[in-house]
């Protein structure tokens, strides 16, 4: 798959190096010409100029990208940068820069895809959210334990029930959950499941496919495969 990341901070950096190690095509935009020199010394694809412009962005025939994370400290050129890019068919990930912002854009801009604030959650939710899907890796806690965010689809059994009711295979526990288009936070036993809602949980291997039924429905061994993997 080919993809854009704009903006080779900290967060752009690890992402781009997260996707390039499993094998996926990616270009960096960066204005810092010294970035830019030690990113093309390190192998990488790099333009050179402000993810925000129009004309800059056209040019990397974005008709031919999967997907665009604008990843910058700056929420004005990451939301110009998505919006160009979801004209486009782009899949679109924005690096918010705080959570109430995060909340805003999740709730009212329908157009970018997915929201991250990485300061809380690190590269690798950006690197998800970049793929898609609806089971996504967010860290390995030990060497059989992982970290997971799940978003309950049409599918899910437990679709219209409580959290109350939501009983978890042995070695897993649900962490937080979030309504779909709200943040996540500490889970009420009174919230019901619905399409869309987000559950972050904490699993072994063994179960993360019984997990993952639960939540998500269907039977897809494969995507289980791909989170347990760092959601290739």
């Amino acid at each position: 798959m080919r993809f854009v990341i704009v903006g080779a901070g900290r967060v752009g950096m690890r992402t781009a190096r997260v996707l390039r190690e499993e094998g996926h095509d990616v270009v960096i935009v960066e204005p810092d010409r010294t970035k830019v020199e030690r990113l093309r010394e390190e192998g990488f694809a790099v333009v050179e100029g402000d993810g925000s412009q129009e004309e800059l962005l056209l040019d990397l025939d974005l008709e031919e990208i999967d997907g665009l994370a604008a990843l910058t400290p700056d929420l004005v050129v990451n939301f110009t940068a998505c919006m160009i890019a979801k004209e486009y068919g782009c899949r679109t990930v924005l690096r918010a820069d705080d959570d109430y912002r995060e909340y805003v854009i999740r709730k009212y801009a329908s157009d970018v895809d997915e929201v991250v604030y990485p300061e809380r959650l690190g590269a690798v939710l950006a690197k998800n959210a970049l793929l898609g899907g609806n089971i996504h890796a967010i860290a390995d806690v030990a060497q059989e334990v992982q970290l997971v965010e799940l978003t309950v689809t049409e599918e899910s059994p437990m679709r219209g029930y409580t959290l109350s009711e939501l009983e978890m295979p042995a070695n897993s526990r649900l962490l937080a959950f979030g309504k779909a288009g709200s943040p996540v936070e500490i889970p009420e036993p009174d919230q019901s499941l619905e399409e869309g809602d987000r559950l972050v949980v904490i699993a072994g291997f063994d179960v993360l496919g019984d997990v993952r039924h639960l939540i998500v429905g269907g039977s897809d061994a494969q995507q289980v495969a791909a989170a347990a993997a760092g959601g290739e």
